[in-house]
């Protein structure tokens, strides 16, 4: 794992739209890339689907106006991979990292990173996770719990990279029927997506799993102290 910056800001947000969050991430990109901590930013979206830089919009589904209909925005966004939905009922986590280019730069390593994370995390609800060698993302058996999508960005006053966009995990049951029938998930037809609560059979909020997960990731990247307005409950 490359070496990067050693104290994080973590914050949540109950919910933010997705342009905002989008804006946002490109401040904290800037303001890493002169110098600042890390930020990780954990929230949840109003129903939105988002489309990497493969560019396969027939994944898409719907017509526009059902689009409208569904209340569904679609963001055209510049992070790696195909379609994929946000949601209320999903934690998503936007790690906002320096990789040291003095080290190195492993960019390959930081995404199983983040799969590791979440692997971690289903471990201890006795959840098996796992990765299948064609695609990114945390899978239970046959079916996709976690996608991951992100952007290196090439720093422009130190050597290295800061990362962006990330990871959404799903936990609230039924996420597959809001919002996942209307596209072909990153891609991949012949397996379905689940979610935290349909795997264990217990009921989760999305806050509860936020608070859960930082610990899982300070452990995987080395983080090793946190700051900023929201912490966390790590689990008991």
């Amino acid at each position: 794992m490359n070496r990067m910056t050693k104290s994080l800001e973590v914050t949540y947000f109950p919910m933010m739209e997705y342009g905002e969050a989008w804006d946002r991430q490109k401040e904290i990109v800037k303001a890493i890339d002169e110098g600042q901590q890390g930020h990780l930013l954990l929230l949840q979206h109003p129903p939105t689907y988002t489309i990497g830089s493969s560019r396969h919009p027939e994944h898409l589904l719907l017509s526009p106006e059902q689009l409208q209909e569904r209340g569904i925005s679609l963001f055209e966004i510049d992070r790696g991979g195909d379609i994929t939905y946000h949601g209320p009922g999903q934690l998503v986590g936007y790690p906002l990292l320096w990789l040291d280019g003095n080290e190195g730069i492993d960019l390959r390593g930081y995404l199983r990173g983040i799969e590791q994370v979440i692997i971690n995390y289903l471990a201890e609800y006795n959840v098996t996770g796992s990765r299948k060698p064609d695609y990114t993302g945390v899978w239970v058996g046959d079916e996709k719990i976690a996608a991951i999508g992100v952007k290196f960005n090439k720093c422009r006053r130190r050597k290295g990279f800061i990362t962006s966009h990330g990871f959404a995990f799903n936990i609230k049951s039924g996420i597959q029927q809001d919002g996942f029938q209307g596209i072909i998930p990153c891609g991949i037809q012949e397996y379905g997506v689940t979610s935290l609560e349909d795997i264990t059979g217990r009921t989760f909020s999305v806050e509860q799993v936020a608070g859960e997960i930082v610990p899982y990731f300070t452990e995987v990247f080395g983080i090793s102290s946190i700051n900023g307005p929201w912490q966390g409950s790590p689990r008991a």
